[in-house]
Order: structure tokens, then C-alpha cells, then sequence
């Protein structure tokens, strides 16, 4: 007898029919509740400059442009203003400490000389015809002494026998008091003599010193005028090489104080380099750097600042601490790296194109699978010519991306492939 037989409900074909729909809605259901939405970019990594986070010893420098010049360099200045009368040397010529290099001619400064050696000549006349007098004085004086000296002798004896006369009533008192009277009277004037004598002496004398110490003044401005003419001819101040000369052709006109010239003495050279404004207040003397050359690389300290600001920059002079380049030149330009701290341990990230992106706020991490990268914020602190100093937001090891953002648009997420 005959089974009837049970269709069954549930088939393989009935399974695949509602099972296949049922999952792929299930899969787009927890995309949907659970996956990433980020919007993400699809990008070669062999296009991209990925770097490792590392702790290291950290020093902060600079890169600094210097130019090659002279250790000691003497300028040569035009004392006195004239005109341009006699080149001696080219510029370019190496001269010896004295040498003449240029003369000058100045008419005004002769006609000065001329008139204060007439003035030293009036002065001296005086002078001499104040002594002349003086002693001419000095003769009248003891001429009138000798006069004075003998009327009071003859006075003084007929008053002496007067009063004798007098003490026998052989003259009266009135003759006698007459006689007194003219003794005394030239007793008195010898005294007026000799004082106004004084008096004169030390007038003359009060006038003499005068006369001289005008006539020294005159004396002394005329030494003074006298080597004002000795810098009409402009002298090598040091020996080395005059490396300029302005003083093309005769007949130039040179204005006192203007510069004519320089000498560069060749013992040796230092490295006189241009710093950002920004760094001034950081730049100390004392500050070291250094530099490649001829396969070797050479210390440098700062021995002088020039705190001028020109164009945005400040110069600084930097000298050799142990060895000078032999063959190192004047005006060769030379690529330093100025320490701006102490050696210390830092975290730190190679420097890249990121930096124009991101301003060094965040960058993009590569997840530890290296399939993908995510932005993270960071901050960056100080930083030299090879690395960033990181402060906050990566840890040693990770890895960034540090070639520049500008293709990356506003992705969340980038795929490496």
C-alpha cells in the first residue's frame, strides 16, 4: 500500500530564497548601527613619507647663512674735507701700516694756518715789548730810588744840624720845623715810589702772563692746524690688503668724515651671519655653532651681536673655537647650524609637509595594522633643522605620515593600499 508523501515547507531552495535576502539585510542593518561612516581615501603607500616616533637627544638649532670675512677689518676716514690731489695705490693692493694712499689739498685750512701764524707773531711782539717795558721800569724805578735816596740824605743832615741849631737858639723853630717837614716829606714820597713800583710790577707781571698764555694758545692751535695738514695725506692705519679705495680720479671732493677706504688684515677669518628678528631675544654671546667644510665640520662661538634690525634681520659675529679652514676665502658664503639650547632628551618627529597643512596641530597616525591612518591633535614644541620636539599626542614608536596633506581633501580616514 501506498505512503503518501509530506512535502516538506522548509527546502534547501525555500532556505536560499529568504536565507541570501535575510543576510544581506542583516549585514547592511549592522553596517548601518555599527560600522565606520568616516569619510575615507584610498591612497598608495608608497606615495606617502611615513616616519617613526623616536625619544632621542634633542638640540634646538637653526640654520643660519654666514659670509666669510676678515677677523679685524680698519676703516679709513677723512679727517679733514679737501680735494682729491695725488692717488698713490689701488684698490686691491696690499700696503704696509704708514703707507700714503691718497692726498687731499685744502686752500681754507693753508689760509687758517697762515693767519694764525701772524696772530703768534703779534702775540710774541707783544709779549716782548711787555718785558722790554717791564724792565724799562725796572731802570726808572732804581733811577728814582737813587734820586729819592739822595734828597733824603741831604734833607736828613740839615734837619739833623737844625735841630742842634735849634737846641742853642741859633736858629728859630719855624726854619727848623721846615727842615723836619722836608725830610719827612721825602721820606714819604721814597715810599709812594717803591709802591707804586709794586703795583706796576705785578700789573706787568698779570699782563706777561697773560700775553703768554694767550701766545701758547696760539702756539698750541697752531701745532693743532699743523697736523690737521699732515690729514690731508690719508696713511695706511694697519698692514694688510685695501680692499677699497673711493677715490677714483683727481679733483674729487671729500667731505670731512667720509669714508675713503678700509684695510682687511688677513691673520685671519671669521663667519659674520644674518638671524630672523624673531630669534633676538634668544641670542646670547657665548651661543655655538657649526658648520661642513672640506669634509670636516668646524665649531664657531657668537663673540659679538649687532642688535640692529634691517630688513627683518640682525647680524652676528661668530669666531673659529679651535681650527680655521685652510682653504676657506673672504666673502665665500658658509651654511651654519646655531644651537639655540642644551643637548636633552626629547620626543620627536622628522620635519615634512604636514606642517603646512596641519600647523603642526595634528597629524595623521598609521594604525599599528598599517592598513589604514587616522587624524590625531598633537602639539608640537621646539624644533631644529631635522625634527619637530613632540609634547602631547603620540607616544615613541608610532608611526606618522609626514609628507605633505595638501592631496588628502577633508578625509577621516585614509586606506593604504
Amino acid at each position: 500500500m501506498d505512503k503518501p508523501i509530506k512535502k516538506k515547507k522548509w527546502t534547501v531552495k525555500r532556505i536560499a530564497m529568504i536565507g541570501v535576502p535575510a543576510l544581506f539585510f542583516s549585514l547592511i542593518l549592522y553596517n548601518l548601527l555599527f560600522g565606520s561612516h568616516d569619510r575615507k581615501l584610498n591612497i598608495e603607500k608608497e606615495r606617502l613619507t611615513i616616519s617613526t616616533v623616536e625619544r632621542q637627544d634633542f638640540q634646538e638649532f637653526i640654520p643660519v647663512t654666514g659670509t666669510v670675512v676678515p677677523i679685524q677689518t680698519v676703516y679709513i676716514d677723512a679727517i679733514e674735507g679737501g680735494r682729491v690731489e695725488e692717488i698713490f695705490v689701488e684698490a686691491g693692493n696690499m700696503v704696509d701700516e704708514g703707507d700714503s694712499l691718497v692726498r687731499l689739498e685744502n686752500t681754507n685750512l693753508r689760509l687758517d694756518i697762515m693767519s694764525q701764524q701772524s696772530s703768534m707773531l703779534d702775540q710774541k711782539n707783544s709779549l716782548r715789548n711787555s718785558r722790554l717795558k717791564m724792565a724799562k721800569q725796572k731802570l726808572e724805578l732804581h733811577d728814582t730810588l737813587a734820586d729819592l735816596d739822595y734828597e733824603i740824605n741831604k734833607t736828613r743832615r740839615i734837619y739833623q744840624q737844625n735841630e742842634t741849631l735849634l737846641e742853642n737858639k741859633i736858629i728859630s723853630r719855624q726854619e727848623y720845623e721846615e727842615s723836619k717837614d722836608d725830610y719827612e716829606y721825602k721820606c714819604r714820597k721814597k715810599e709812594l715810589a717803591i709802591l707804586k713800583a709794586q703795583q706796576d710790577s705785578i700789573m706787568m707781571a698779570i699782563q706777561i702772563d697773560q700775553l703768554e698764555q694767550s701766545l701758547e694758545r696760539i702756539e698750541q692751535n697752531l701745532r693743532i692746524a699743523k697736523r690737521r695738514l699732515d690729514y690731508l695725506t690719508l696713511r695706511a692705519p694697519a698692514s694688510g690688503q685695501l680692499t677699497s679705495l673711493n677715490a677714483e680720479y683727481t679733483g674729487e671732493i671729500k667731505s670731512s668724515g667720509e669714508r675713503i677706504g678700509q684695510i682687511d688684515i688677513l691673520d685671519g677669518f671669521k663667519i659674520r651671519a644674518g638671524i630672523d628678528e624673531h630669534y633676538l631675544a634668544r641670542i646670547v654671546v657665548g651661543l655655538q655653532g657649526e658648520f661642513d667644510f672640506g669634509g670636516r665640520s668646524y665649531r664657531l662661538t657668537i663673540n659679538k651681536i649687532f642688535p640692529e634690525i634691517i630688513d627683518g634681520r640682525f647680524n652676528v659675529d661668530l669666531e673659529f673655537i679651535d681650527d680655521t679652514p685652510q682653504d676657506i676665502r673672504r666673502g665665500q658664503t658658509v651654511h651654519l647650524r646655531l644651537e639655540l639650547g642644551d643637548l636633552s632628551e626629547a620626543l620627536t618627529l622628522s620635519l615634512g609637509g604636514f606642517f603646512q597643512k596641519s600647523g603642526g596641530q595634528w597629524v595623521w597616525v598609521v594604525d599599528p595594522s598599517g592598513g589604514f591612518a587616522l587624524k590625531r591633535d598633537i602639539k608640537i614644541g621646539r624644533k631644529n633643522s631635522r625634527v619637530f620636539e613632540i609634547l602631547e599626542g603620540l607616544q615613541p614608536g608610532e608611526k606618522v605620515i609626514t609628507s605633505s596633506y595638501d592631496n588628502f581633501g577633508d578625509a577621516e580616514r585614509l586606506i593604504l593600499k
